[in-house]
């Protein structure tokens, strides 16, 4: 019974694990853009809008995975008894680990600059980086990079 309901346990976590889709959880990464670039050649901006921002570090499925998994195996497997043990097993490992890395990942948050940043040919772009301390609102900037790489940094 015993190996069984670890057998169960050990099974939902790599389900878990294997099934989930970790960009989705938290709020902005690094890098993440908005707006359009008029002309690849004019980078230069002014900044109009400058906030810090919690992101997510370099986020992987950890301990508070696993012992929420743990936890909630062991609490569904005192309900029922047989097969409705393995299932409320099963459940409880899955709905473990889910609030485990959910409760994991909110304790790893970082601080970001979410910078927006008028452009000089007409259009505005929205860049979340690392902070930077140089970056004050009004200040003259070009934007280096795109996509994950794209940086606000002075002129």
């Amino acid at each position: 019974m015993k190996s069984t309901v670890i057998t169960s346990l050990l099974v939902a976590v790599m389900l878990f694990a294997g099934c989930a889709e970790m960009g989705t959880i938290g709020g902005p990464k690094y890098g993440d853009t908005g707006g359009t670039f008029a002309s690849q050649a004019d980078r230069n901006g002014r900044i109009t809008a400058l906030e810090v921002v919690k992101v997510d570090g370099d986020y992987k499925l950890g301990v508070g995975t696993v012992v929420g998994a743990v936890a909630g195996g062991l609490l569904g497997s005192q309900v029922g008894s047989g097969r409705g043990a393995t299932v409320a097993t099963v459940a409880g490992a899955a709905a473990g680990a889910a609030a485990g890395t959910v409760a994991e990942s909110k304790m790893k948050k970082v601080d970001a600059q979410r910078v927006t940043v008028q452009m000089s040919s007409g259009g505005q772009v929205i860049i979340v980086q690392p902070v930077d301390s140089r970056l004050r609102n009004g200040m003259n900037v070009r934007v280096e990079g795109s996509g994950e790489t794209g940086r606000v940094v002075p002129r």
